[in-house]
């Protein structure tokens, strides 16, 4: 990269945020642990200092040596991490007296300054904190309050040769109006940045890199037909060529039609994919399982086996393709100590260390809307982009209880109906993912003059940018009339069909 912003994460729930954000101004930004800074060259042009649920006054206060990069390049301090460098360099900071969450406003700057150029004077504001900083320390300036709290903006005044900057409030989030011009100022105007991180730019950098990395090796990759995967793939693909060979597995485990038509894209795509049938292998590891993070384990297992089984048949394979992305990369070196909220699933890992093959992961400095802009740089069909998310146990956690094929038929019609459906009515890039789940519940029902007891469907749509959080999906009530007429009309052995309209937190998207 030539040119790159360093955020160090001492626990907020927004340093994804930031990383987003500045990602949005066509600036490459890397998040790494507070104590893990990487040794400073030409490319890094800032440091930001995030968030954090602790406080600067606790014992067990996360501390670094500002010291190391301070002067050296232009820094910003987030609500912690200002209150950290007021900290450090004796100022005061202590609990605070009044409220300070929620939504608050700029009352007016003392001085002009490039950090506030084009930023109203009663710029809208997200404070989130429980410390606030009482007197900022001497070498610094004061560049604006709010109505409740007298220090929400300051910055050094010549004491180092680069410029300090610090807030109090979080312009990473959507409800401080004005906070993405904040950051474009420090990133563009005071940190530099040219802005030409761009997907062109990224696959032109990426496929060298590759290149460099793997030579004339070649290398295995497992296929999913999700969008991480695929495009994972490609990249390697123009980089290697024929020494990619990929497997997509069909677990019994996916939608209607699924492997088929995955198959014929990738087919299209010239990638070198064998289709591997799997199906019963899985019913039979799975039978009479039904313990959510049970079936997880024995699905993931039996993947295991079965790629195993297809590698042997290869020769000369060094690597080992993954389709990771930046996420999973952020939890599994989390400030919080052990990953525990990491899934049995996620592509973090996994494998087992006897196949001796090295990682090569493409997209693990990608989040997953930045995968769907390379992606579309490297001409991958739109339905493969745009699918929408889609777990990795597949519908084995749709199925609440035991797996049987029958039970993977009757969700897999279910399911069909509603996409179909979502697609037919230009609701399916709408929303961010949909799917049915088959509910361990029986139900009366009238079918002709036959009384019915069959099964129980839930449909499960939500709105969502990331995963991190969701919104059930205000769908039309014709529509989910049509629906659900359509299921219990075509599907027999299911009378019943309920919506549901949980958010995430506190639900989850998936039941199970």
């Amino acid at each position: 990269m030539n040119e790159k912003i360093i955020i160090l994460d001492f626990g907020s729930q927004y340093t994804q945020l930031i990383a987003r954000r500045i990602r949005e101004l066509n600036v490459y930004s890397e998040i790494v642990p507070y104590n893990k800074l990487p040794d400073l060259d030409d490319s890094i042009k800032a440091v930001i200092l995030s968030g954090s649920p602790f406080s600067v006054t606790d014992e067990n206060a996360l501390q670094i040596d500002l010291k190391e990069f301070v002067g050296k390049v232009p820094v910003l301090g987030i609500c912690y991490g200002a209150q950290y460098i007021a900290n450090y360099y004796g100022g005061s900071v202590m609990r605070s007296e009044k409220r300070e969450y929620g939504k608050a406003n700029l009352n007016g700057f003392l001085k002009e300054d490039p950090f506030l150029n084009s930023i109203s004077e009663d710029s809208q504001v997200w404070m989130s904190h429980g410390d606030t900083i009482k007197e900022i320390p001497e070498g610094f300036e004061l560049l604006a309050g709010t109505e409740s709290i007298d220090v929400a903006a300051f910055r050094s005044n010549g004491s180092f040769d680069q410029p300090v900057y610090c807030i109090q409030f979080h312009p990473e989030v959507y409800h401080s109006l004005e906070g993405a011009q904040l950051l474009r100022n420090f990133v563009r105007d005071i940190a530099g940045c040219e802005g030409e991180w761009t997907p062109a730019s990224f696959v032109e950098e990426t496929v060298g890199a590759l290149r460099r990395q793997i030579g004339e090796q070649k290398v295995l990759m497992g296929l999913s037909g999700g969008v991480d995967s695929s495009v994972g793939a490609m990249l390697l693909h123009q980089a290697i060529g024929k020494n990619l060979y990929c497997f997509f597995i069909d677990n019994g485990l996916l939608r209607k039609d699924e492997f088929d038509e995955v198959l014929e894209s990738y087919e299209g795509m010239g990638l070198n994919v064998k289709g591997v049938d799997a199906k019963e292998h899985f019913y039979r590891e799975l039978k009479d399982v039904t313990d959510p993070e049970g079936k997880r384990k024995v699905i993931g297992r039996v993947f295991i086996e079965v790629f195993e089984q297809e590698a042997d048949k290869l020769q000369d394979i060094t690597w080992l393709g993954q389709g990771t992305i930046y996420p999973d990369v952020i939890e599994s070196v989390s400030v919080h100590g052990p990953s525990v909220t990491i899934k049995s699933h996620h592509n973090v890992g996994g494998l087992p260390d006897h196949l001796n093959l090295k990682i090569v992961e493409p997209l693990r400095m990608l989040f997953k809307d930045e995968v769907r802009k390379v992606g579309a740089e490297l001409d991958i069909p739109k339905h493969i982009l745009m699918r929408h998310p889609f777990p990795g146990p597949g519908l084995g956690i749709r199925i609440l209880g035991d797996i049987t094929p029958a039970k993977v038929r009757l969700l897999q019609e279910a399911d069909a109906i509603f996409i179909n459906n979502l697609k037919k009515h230009d609701l399916y890039d709408k929303v961010w993912q949909a799917g049915a789940v088959l509910l361990p519940v029986q139900s009366v029902g009238v079918m002709g003059d036959e009384r019915t007891y069959e099964k129980t469907v839930a449909l499960r749509c939500v709105n969502s940018v990331d995963g991190m959080t969701a919104e059930w999906s205000r769908l039309p009530h014709d529509f989910l009339a049509t629906v659900s007429s359509e299921i219990i009309n075509n599907v027999k052995g299911i009378n019943r069909v309920v919506y549901d309209i949980s958010t995430k937190p506190p639900a989850t998207i998936e039941w199970e």
